[in-house]
């Protein structure tokens, strides 16, 4: 590709480009610009987090309880006793 038809391309692309910006510009705009999902703050990212991990713990809690024959009540117990001994916060 020659110099000129280089040239030629790029005030192309520079005139499309500067017709762009103007419709966006103009308050009449009816151009539909996709923008994608919307995004969580970092805020409800963690909390989506903190409660998949909740509900990760309380799966594999039950699951123990049950492969171990535990009642909630001894479970509860337990959990009661480390925390008082200091060992949970």
């Amino acid at each position: 590709m020659d110099e000129r038809e280089k040239l030629r391309k790029f005030r192309e692309l520079d005139d499309a480009f500067a017709e762009a910006l103007r419709e966006l510009e103009s308050p009449d705009s009816k151009l539909d610009i996709p923008t994608g999902p919307p995004v969580r703050s970092l805020e409800e990212r963690d909390q989506d987090d903190e409660e998949a991990r909740q509900q990760a713990f309380e799966q594999r809690l039950k699951t123990l309880m049950s492969e171990y024959a535990q009642p909630a009540e001894s479970v509860s117990h337990l959990l009661q006793t480390l925390k008082s001994l200091g060992h949970i916060a």
